[in-house]
């Protein structure tokens, strides 16, 4: 009994497919690319009637993604941490809607919504209504300002 190369390729990429599903994306949708070129390129092998260009195809596939498609996917996949909440508004500024001091805390206008705020705790001075202010820190619900 021969073994048809082309339903190796197929069959061998469909489980490279389902193992990258199965890990969940672990390896990085590698498997799924590779996977798909051998797909592909047994899938052309046995519209051909060639076992040799199918397995040449399926070759030049995952030679050209891991010398080029791979960087280019691994760029749309990494994501860069963003700010979000209260940890997107330190460095802005604002403005003091009530008077802040070091033991009675005040409020401020960050990107129009009111924050409680107190000084950082390198800042002596009170801030008085309608001074502009730079958040230095958050904790909790309160900003401390500078």
């Amino acid at each position: 009994m021969s073994v048809n190369w082309n339903w190796v390729l197929i069959v061998g990429g469909a489980l490279l497919v389902l193992l990258e599903v199965a890990l969940g994306g672990f390896a990085g949708f590698d498997l799924v690319l590779i996977g798909s070129a051998f797909v592909i390129g047994g899938a052309l092998g046995l519209w051909l009637g060639s076992t040799a260009l199918g397995l040449i195809v399926a070759s030049a596939l995952c030679v050209i993604y891991v010398a080029v498609g791979r960087r280019w996917v691994r760029g749309r996949m990494t994501t860069r941490p963003t700010a979000s909440n209260s940890d997107a508004l330190i460095g802005q500024q604002g403005m003091v809607t009530q008077r802040v001091a070091r033991h009675a805390p005040g409020q401020v206008k960050v990107r129009g919504e009111v924050w409680r705020a107190a000084p950082a705790p390198e800042v002596e001075g009170p801030f008085e209504p309608g001074a502009v202010v730079t958040v230095a820190g958050v904790d909790g619900v309160t900003l401390h300002v500078r």
